[in-house]
C-alpha cells in the first residue's frame, strides 16, 4: 500500500482503500469536493463541505473490547479493595497486550494497550489510600508503568540506570512475560495519569500506553456529573504526523453519540493531553464557560470562567460546568485541523421533557 501522508490522509482515503472519515464532510465518492464558493479552501484535507461533521460508518465497539461512552464514567475503584491497619488497599490487575484497535470506521490502529483497551482502565482512589497494581507484560516489547504523583523511586516504573541498586530505580523495563507490583500511597489529590516510560519513549506512548489516575481529596467535591476525557491521536502510517484525533481513542465518537446532561447540571470534567507528536492540545466548549483546575491539586479555581484551555503532553486539569439552555452543544479541539480529524463532540442537555436514555 502507498504511504499516506497526513496532510492528504483523507484526501487519498479512497484509493487507499480505507473508509475515509467524515461522513457528511466527504463527497460520496469519498474525495474531496474542491475549493467552497468564494475562495476559501475547504478541501485541503479532503474532509470539509460545508456540512456537518462526523464519520461514515460506525466503529465496532464490540470488536474494540470497549466503547468510549462507557469510558467517560467507568471509574475503577479497585479490582480487590480490603482495610489493612485502617488503611484501605485497592489492589489492580493490569496486562499489556498487543491488539488491533478500530479508531474510525475501518481505520485500525497495531496498538499496545493496558487491558486491552486505549486508554487501559481509569485508577480512581482517595488521598492516602494504599495502591497496588499487579502487572504481567503479556506484549511482544519490554513495558512499564510510570504514575504521575509522589511515590518512592523504585515504584517510578523507569528504565534501570546501569549500576544502580534496585531501591534507587527498581526493576526497570519490564520483559515480555515477566510481571512487577507496583505499590505505594496515592498523593497529592488531583487529576494525574499513568504510562508506559520505556525506551523509545514516545513510541510507547503513542500506541496506546496510557491511563487516567484520578485521587479524590479527603473532603469530597461537590456532587457532579463526572466525566474522563484524554485527548489522543494515531500516526497511522508512523511517519511521526498523526492523522487521526480524538478523545478516548475514536473519532468523532461523542457526535455520533453525544454526551446527554441535565440543564443545570454541574459537570466535572477531567481532561488530560496524552497527544504525541504535537505540541500542544486544547479543548474548547461552545456557548458556555467553565472553571479550570490545573492538574486538579487544587479546591480553589485556578482559571475561572474561560471557555478554551491548552495543554501540554501530561497537562492535565479539571473543568467545572453547567448549561442553562436546552440544546446540542459542540465541544472540540480549537486547533481546527485536530477537530477536522475526529477531535469533535456534542453535549446534549436535555431540558424537561426530554427523554434521557441509559
Amino acid at each position: 500500500m502507498k504511504s499516506v501522508s497526513r496532510r492528504n490522509f483523507l484526501f487519498g482515503s479512497a484509493s487507499a482503500g480505507l473508509i475515509a472519515l467524515g461522513s457528511r464532510i466527504l463527497g460520496s465518492d469519498g474525495g474531496t469536493t474542491g475549493p467552497a464558493q468564494g475562495g476559501d479552501d475547504y478541501g485541503s484535507h479532503g474532509i470539509h463541505s460545508g456540512d456537518l461533521f462526523g464519520a461514515m460508518g460506525e466503529v465496532d465497539h464490540e470488536r474494540n473490547g470497549f466503547h468510549p461512552r462507557d469510558i467517560l464514567t467507568d471509574f475503577n475503584y479497585g479490582d480487590n479493595v480490603y482495610e489493612d491497619n485502617g488503611q484501605t488497599v485497592r489492589e489492580y490487575n493490569f496486562v499489556a497486550i498487543d491488539k488491533e484497535i478500530e479508531i474510525a470506521p475501518g481505520i485500525f490502529f497495531p496498538a499496545w494497550t493496558y487491558n486491552g483497551r486505549i486508554p487501559g482502565p481509569t485508577i480512581r482512589c482517595t488521598e492516602g489510600d494504599r495502591i497496588r497494581i499487579n502487572f504481567v507484560n503479556a506484549g511482544v516489547h519490554p513495558h512499564t508503568i510510570h504514575f504521575h504523583g509522589i511515590h518512592s523511586a523504585a515504584m517510578d516504573g523507569v528504565p534501570a540506570m546501569p549500576g544502580m541498586p534496585f531501591d534507587m530505580v527498581g526493576p526497570g523495563m519490564i520483559q515480555s512475560g515477566d510481571s512487577f507490583t507496583y505499590e505505594f500511597d496515592a498523593r497529592p489529590f488531583g487529576c494525574h495519569l499513568y504510562h508506559c516510560h520505556s525506551i523509545p519513549l514516545k513510541r510507547h506512548i503513542h500506541k496506546g500506553l496510557y491511563g487516567a489516575f484520578i485521587v479524590d481529596p479527603p473532603e469530597e467535591r461537590p456532587p457532579a456529573k463526572e466525566l474522563m476525557m484524554m485527548m489522543n491521536a494515531f500516526d497511522t502510517n508512523f511517519d511521526g504526523d498523526n492523522e487521526v484525533y480524538a478523545v478516548n481513542s475514536i473519532a468523532f465518537a461523542y457526535v455520533n453519540d453525544p454526551i446527554q446532561i441535565g440543564v443545570d447540571e454541574l459537570v466535572r470534567l477531567y481532561l488530560i493531553n496524552i497527544t504525541e507528536f504535537d505540541p500542544i492540545n486544547s479543548i474548547h466548549i461552545h456557548a458556555e464557560f467553565f472553571d479550570y483546575y490545573d492538574h486538579g491539586t487544587t479546591l480553589e479555581p485556578t482559571l475561572r470562567t474561560v471557555d478554551t484551555i491548552m495543554q501540554t503532553q501530561a497537562q492535565r486539569g479539571i473543568l467545572e460546568f453547567s448549561y442553562g439552555i436546552p440544546g446540542m452543544y459542540m465541544f472540540h479541539a480549537h486547533q481546527s485541523e485536530f477537530a477536522e480529524l475526529g477531535w469533535m463532540g456534542m453535549f446534549h442537555v436535555m431540558g424537561e421533557g426530554d427523554s434521557h436514555d441509559s
